[in-house]
């Protein structure tokens, strides 16, 4: 878990005063909690949690539940408005911005997105449904995806569309 804080902290520039740090600082500990033995403590820390997760869900704007799965260096760039489903699943070196939703297509179908490394969602994106987004990927300010976006490339626009990036260090979109 201290490791896990550590870089989260890196990750946010040392910024002690990031609503992002705060909301994966409660996360962190969230996740941790589940280890905890003997069951007593644990149910002890989980209403500690839970107190945490609804104090900086109402401080900061953000939902990320601890049972979403996230993985080093997530980056919450901007608070507010921000709802993360329990059901998603992150690889490393992520980045949100404000207003991001990810999170159930629909509820009779309990599956949310799941991101692999180095993706960038931009402000206002949705991301939604059994979806997968590959590597490399940068999801753009306000898009809507209901749909897989392979790894290098770029989904914009309302339903989004999946286009190759443009960028001398991306792969070709696969």
């Amino acid at each position: 878990m201290f490791e896990n804080i550590r870089a989260d902290l890196r990750a946010h520039g040392g910024d002690w005063g990031a609503q992002g740090f705060w909301v994966l600082l409660v996360y962190r500990f969230g996740r941790w909690r589940y280890g905890v033995r003997p069951a007593l403590l644990r149910k002890l820390l989980s209403l500690v949690y839970k107190v945490l997760f609804k104090l900086v869900q109402i401080l900061t704007g953000i939902e990320l539940p601890c049972e979403a799965e996230i993985g080093r260096n997530f980056v919450i760039d901007h608070f507010g408005g921000i709802v993360i489903s329990g059901y998603a699943r992150f690889g490393d070196d992520c980045r949100i911005r404000n207003g991001v939703v990810v999170g159930l297509k629909n509820v009779s179908e309990p599956i949310a997105p799941v991101f692999g490394n180095n993706v960038d969602i931009g402000a206002g994106a949705k991301v939604l449904g059994n979806i997968r987004i590959g590597n490399n990927v940068v999801i753009g300010s306000n898009a809507v995806v209901l749909v897989d976006v392979p790894d290098n490339c770029l989904a914009v626009g309302v339903p989004a569309v999946v286009k190759a990036r443009k960028s001398a260090e991306a792969m070709p979109c696969s």
